[in-house]
């Protein structure tokens, strides 16, 4: 059965509601008085979308709002990226709700009367910006679950704190510096997790393929880690009439395509977890009779084990290198900028918190995603859970995340506001 099979099927089952985490009386009311704003935020933040490590406007919004409630508010954290705390009556832990901001360089075709029009500058180029992957949904509805939380602060047992992140999707501004850090990996070294330290940290993700009322989860590994390949193939460059001269990476760069996926399909033992090993773009020469000096590869690796994803990319270094080297040209591998780790679901945190989700929506176990998350490196300092929001429209049809089409049913928002709140209040008051 497909994923979609399955959460189509589950939909339309009747699923047990749970009575909700202590201190949730009154819940439903005080996300319908907030729902209305969230959607106008996201409206809002989707006209006016912002490139990795651009989000000035969105934090200034983000914070703007967060100060309104009495929030004690930190701007300029890794980059643009915001943190508010929310002290509650009663002493106790601290649990944290993460949101990103960015959008990505994409011409939105949604056609929606709030589409973006917007251009940047990504990697050097002017580029249209779309908030394709749904974080315009992902700060609103932060900013909502802030509000409604700010309204119970005297039924919250410790504190509560918000982290609205930049950088999500990655770099935006070339060059790259080695070892320049970004995202949540920036936020996390200057102290986001710590002072007050996080107990646990919840967050979501808006999906267009699973249906509106449905909230998909998974326990250990959910999202795939994810590196990006680069691959130099460096050869002797010759008269394409007079091969034997030079040293042709054409030749040895499609060896090593074929090569590399024995990688997945002959040396990893994927009866424990799967793999992903894909070759995006190969570059190289300029003329049809000029063997070129040199060839690039980009690709990407899709992980669900960090063990396994260390062994892969020495297997992948081994053949490229090994190939290269028979056919006398050399090859110079590296990894990155852009990695993920794997997104691993503490299960203790997630057997306790899902059956809270019900009161917000009909909950479904789902197969591994092979999209990759930075709320990974979260789950790294504090047990973490991160869940998949359905959105898919019922009325009209949408693209995927990442694509011009990417759009979303906006009744999820209001789902989305009542179960960060649930995860947080369940967290606290002693769940």
């Amino acid at each position: 059965m497909t994923i979609i099979a399955a959460l189509l099927a589950a939909s339309s089952s009747a699923l047990a509601v749970a009575e909700g985490a202590p201190g949730a009386s009154g819940l439903d009311g005080r996300v319908a008085a907030v729902k209305q704003r969230v959607v106008d935020w996201r409206r809002d933040i989707h006209q006016h979308p912002e490139l990795s490590g651009q989000e000035a406007r969105t934090a200034a919004m983000v914070a703007a709002h967060l100060k309104s409630l009495g929030m004690e508010v930190t701007t300029g954290v890794g980059g643009h990226g915001v943190v508010a705390l929310l002290k509650g009556g009663q002493p106790g832990k601290v649990v944290a709700l993460r949101a990103d901001m960015d959008a990505l360089p994409i011409a939105e075709a949604t056609g929606l009367p709030f589409a973006s029009r917007a251009v940047a500058r990504h990697m050097g180029k002017d580029t249209p910006v779309m908030h394709g992957c749904g974080h315009d949904a992902h700060t609103a509805i932060l900013m909502g679950v802030a509000e409604v939380l700010a309204g119970m602060k005297d039924q919250i047992q410790g504190t509560v704190k918000f982290i609205f992140q930049p950088a999500e999707e990655g770099f935006s501004e070339a060059p790259v510096k080695p070892g320049q850090l970004w995202g949540a990996r920036a936020m996390i070294a200057e102290g986001v997790m710590d002072k007050p330290k996080v107990d646990a940290i919840f967050g979501l993700h808006i999906s267009s393929m699973i249906p509106t009322g449905v909230i998909g989860w998974r326990s250990g590994p959910t999202m795939a880690g994810s590196d990006s390949l680069r691959i130099q193939v460096n050869g002797r460059q010759t008269h394409g009439a007079m091969p034997w001269a030079g040293v042709d990476p054409i030749v040895t760069s499609a060896q090593m395509i074929t090569a590399l996926q024995t990688v997945v399909s002959r040396q990893l033992n994927i009866s424990t977890q799967p793999a992903v090993l894909s070759i995006g773009a190969i570059n190289g020469g300029n003329r049809e009779n000029i063997v070129p000096e040199s060839v690039e590869m980009l690709g990407t690796l899709r992980t669900y084990d960090e063990t396994m994803r260390a062994d892969a990319k020495k297997r992948i270094q081994l053949i490229a290198q090994s190939t290269a080297a028979a056919n006398g040209a050399k090859a110079e591998v590296s990894f990155g900028p852009s990695e993920y780790s794997v997104t691993v679901n503490d299960a203790k945190l997630t057997a306790r918190t899902v059956p809270l989700l019900r009161s917000a929506a009909q909950t479904v176990e789902i197969p591994l995603v092979t999209g990759s998350e930075d709320f990974s490196e979260f789950q790294k300092i504090a047990p973490g859970f991160f869940f998949m929001l359905g959105g898919k429209p019922k009325d009209r049809e949408v693209g995927p995340n990442h694509s011009p089409r990417f759009d979303f049913d906006e009744a999820a928002l209001g789902i989305g506001v009542k179960s960060l709140t649930l995860a947080a209040l369940g967290y606290l008051n002693g769940q």
